[in-house]
């Protein structure tokens, strides 16, 4: 059936007027004309005629494993050349154990590209396996460097270290720094447990690296997803940060929902926090501009309950309790504010 609101018009975009309520979903392959588009929306005004510094075109994204699967006993705190406070997790390997990691890692099988991929690296955003296909101690200059990171266990520098950075606005959950692969996501869990300390490690994320069109989203977008500078323009799926079907999707319906309210004159609202709808969406727009990688959905986005519960089982069931009874009222809120809108006759 149709709907007489809507009308498909089966074109290529390459403008967007910025005074109109415009919602820009192009996904992962944008095209260059409209890519363009987005940059010029993206600068401030005070920036006319710089280059565009918030547009992104390629994803590399490190792994996350969860804190609590870390084994303790075997790493160490410190940060290089004890410079600033003691954030990073290092896992230290000995000569056995990197030779050991360093075979596995250049046997272990990739992804297949796909035709459309055309996967030319960046030197900036090598895949660890292309790095270390270089020669046996590329990674022992590189992202595995140990200059600076003396265990103070034993007074010694490793012969490599694997960094751990906490992640900024996630509970629980450390990314595996320079880590970036582009490895079978059982080959990433078989080989990174390799790593001292990570034998046990629970993963909630694997690393990737793919052709991607996306945005800084913590620099541009409100957690309505509406344009800092162009309050009536919204973003949703893949271009505004996200990862994964279901999230794309539930941008969308978001900017959906947000753009209904600009129409009615209401100002836009987004999702509990304590949501996962809500939790994504502070993320997207709350993350460290400098260090923004698109992501998935997952439990760490969540805040944590006031209560602390060790149980994960029991944890993940009380957050999503929460998260029900408040989303109920904040949809009630948005039935109310889409009710403004008359049923269209029906033929």
């Amino acid at each position: 059936m149709r709907e007489p609101l809507i009308r498909v018009c089966r074109e290529e975009v390459t403008a967007v007027t910025e005074d109109e309520i415009t919602i820009i979903a192009t996904g992962p392959l944008t095209s260059d004309a409209l890519a363009e588009e987005i940059a010029r929306l993206s600068m401030s005004p005070s920036r006319a005629g710089a280059p565009a510094p918030h547009l992104y075109f390629y994803d590399s994204i490190s792994p996350i494993v969860e804190a609590d699967s870390i084994d303790m006993s075997k790493v160490y705190l410190a940060a290089r050349y004890d410079k600033g406070s003691a954030d990073y997790v290092n896992c230290p390997m000995s000569k056995d154990d990197y030779d050991c990691f360093y075979d596995a890692l250049v046997s272990a099988e990739s992804v297949k590209a796909k035709d459309w991929e055309k996967l030319n690296y960046f030197e900036s955003c090598l895949p660890i396996e292309e790095i270390a296909r270089r020669g046996r101690d590329t990674l022992r200059f590189g992202p595995m460097k140990p200059v600076g990171l003396k265990d103070p266990r034993t007074g010694n520098r490793p012969y490599a270290v694997v960094q751990l950075r906490q992640e900024n606005l996630r509970a629980d959950s450390y990314n595996l720094v320079g880590f970036q692969n582009h490895l079978k996501f059982g080959e990433q869990a078989r080989v990174l447990r390799l790593i001292p300390g990570l034998e046990n490690a629970r993963f909630l994320r694997f690393g990737q690296i793919h052709r991607n069109t996306y945005i800084n989203s913590p620099a541009l977008l409100t957690t309505s997803l509406q344009m800092r500078e162009h309050p009536v323009v919204l973003f949703a799926g893949q271009i505004c940060g996200v990862e994964g079907y279901v999230e794309s999707i539930a941008t969308g319906m978001m900017a959906g929902v947000h753009a209904a309210a600009l129409i009615s004159g209401e100002t836009p609202k987004a999702p509990p926090r304590t949501t996962a709808l809500g939790s994504l969406m502070h993320y997207i727009t709350n993350a460290d501009p400098k260090k923004f990688q698109p992501a998935n959905i997952t439990f760490d986005l969540l805040p944590p309950l006031e209560k602390k519960i060790r149980d994960r089982q029991q944890r993940h069931k009380m957050q999503c309790e929460l998260a029900l009874l408040e989303l109920k009222g904040w949809l009630d809120m948005a039935t109310r504010q889409s009710g403004q809108f008359a049923e269209p006759e029906r033929a």
